[in-house]
């Protein structure tokens, strides 16, 4: 899902819409729980101290949290994804692996299916979701990322060393800031 608690949000108060939205807690001692891609430019990220990131874009609008909102929505995705196959491993309340070899018989390719998934999320949940497609989770987690906000992205069979190679390693999943200087060095 494309920045979800603070997607979630801006669904349930349109007035959000286009706003830079911060979903946080204190200012002080809170941390950013999720940040809309219009707050992102100003170099506000998930997990970042409140503090830094009030400081960054001053003029945001900072939501609470609302943990049942958030698992509604999540209950939702997951249920669009069970209309498509029943290997689902969910990572998150807003991501998950899907395994759909068993579904293309019945729902098309891959990169179909990861299309109507999209599109009933959109219209039933009014919410936007970016799509991985690869032979292995760790390229689809990363052609996701590389995909959104609200796009799709497959890395063809056989591709995945091409697909990776011109990539950062800080763009690997799991890679931090520390663990980048460890393998660079």
């Amino acid at each position: 899902m494309d920045a979800f608690y603070a997607s979630v949000e801006v669904r349930d108060d349109p007035s959000l819409k286009g706003k830079p939205v911060i979903v946080g807690g204190h200012p002080k001692r809170g941390v950013v729980l999720a940040a809309s891609y219009e707050v992102r430019k100003f170099g506000v990220k998930s997990a970042m101290p409140m503090g830094q990131a009030i400081k960054l874009a001053p003029r945001a609008i900072v939501v609470p949290p609302r943990p049942a909102a958030y698992a509604e929505a999540s209950e939702g995705a997951f249920a669009i994804f069970e209309q498509f196959t029943d290997l689902i491993e969910g990572l998150s309340l807003d991501e998950a692996f899907l395994d759909v070899t068993g579904s293309q018989s019945l729902f098309g390719t891959p990169a179909e299916i990861a299309t109507q998934i999209r599109e009933k999320i959109r219209t039933g949940l009014r919410l936007t979701a970016s799509a991985g497609i690869a032979e292995a989770k760790f390229v689809a987690k990363i052609a996701s990322d590389l995909a959104k906000p609200d796009g799709q992205l497959e890395v063809a069979a056989g591709t995945s060393k091409e697909f990776l190679r011109p990539l950062p390693v800080s763009r690997l999943w799991g890679v931090g800031p520390r663990t980048e200087e460890q393998l660079k060095a």
